[in-house]
């Protein structure tokens, strides 16, 4: 059984690892990696099958980031699971470092260079199909932010995964109510998305993104419904985790100075000594 507690304090290491990362770098999405950090955690060390030993084992489950710009919490779970050195993450962004940002497939772990948005639920698609044309037992998982939406090529594979009845495929939305340059509402209202969803011909389940042990609960269960594709609808908080990034929608691309650094840092290790 999962430990979920343990689970909690890992999301909170990695949010440390990812806030290390930008502030160093001087570059990175904050608060789009800061709002996926839980689905991330909940995925590789509560769900999925992978092996960091043999990144590419035929029968491993997939995972697709189709918001490739909130990279970084990515990179920190990847290192986190043995896929790469963490020492590697101190190169984050610097010159010839694979560790770019955006998923690079030149490193372990990582199935598809993601980064322009829309396109990761169509790769997806085909490995889902290619799982059930192989008779593979494997689960492909894809992330989408809620901004992407906007994509008509996202609702185009949406089509696809229902026509094949992909029950193998979850999509996952990263539902933070925010982009780059605003409110989703404000931008491109993507409203009411559980519906929308559902005319698609897809089983659609809300959860609280940002809850690990509910998170796990859902994958896990998934699929709900034979003969058709989830998505999960996960109502996150941009910026989780530092009060100061929380519901900010500047913190997009934001990077701490010293002293929101230095605060990041404190109150998650203050989160840590409460889970103690």
């Amino acid at each position: 059984m999962t430990d979920i507690n343990s689970l909690k304090r890992k999301a909170i290491d990695i949010r440390k690892s990812l806030i290390e990362m930008i502030y160093e770098a001087g570059t990175g999405h904050t608060g789009s990696s800061l709002s996926n950090t839980d689905i991330l955690v909940a995925l590789y060390y509560g769900v999925m099958n992978v092996d960091p030993n043999n990144p590419n084992w035929e029968d491993r489950d997939r995972y697709i980031q189709s918001k490739g710009h909130a990279v970084e919490s990515y990179w920190a779970v990847l290192a986190d699971k043995g896929f790469f050195p963490k020492e590697e993450l101190k190169t984050f962004s610097k010159y010839n470092s694979r560790l770019i940002g955006h998923p690079n497939n030149k490193v372990p772990g990582v199935e598809m260079n993601t980064g322009a948005l829309g396109h990761g639920l169509s790769v997806s698609v085909g490995m889902a199909l290619a799982a059930k044309m192989d008779n593979k037992a494997y689960r492909v998982f894809t992330l989408m932010g809620d901004g992407e939406l906007a994509e008509g090529s996202v609702w185009e594979a949406a089509m696809s995964a229902s026509q094949y009845k992909l029950d193998n495929l979850i999509g996952i939305i990263d539902r933070n109510r925010l982009q780059i340059s605003g409110t989703t509402d404000d931008v491109m209202s993507n409203e009411p998305l559980d519906k929308k969803w559902e005319s698609f011909g897809w089983h659609v389940v809300q959860v609280d993104g940002n809850d690990v042990g509910e998170l796990v609960k859902v994958f896990n269960e998934a699929p709900q419904i034979s003969g058709k594709p989830t998505i999960i609808l996960a109502n996150t908080v941009k910026g989780k985790g530092i009060s100061i990034a929380e519901n900010v929608a500047s913190w997009h691309h934001h990077v701490p100075t010293k002293e929101e650094y230095e605060k990041a840092m404190q109150e998650l290790s203050e989160q840590l000594e409460v889970l103690a």
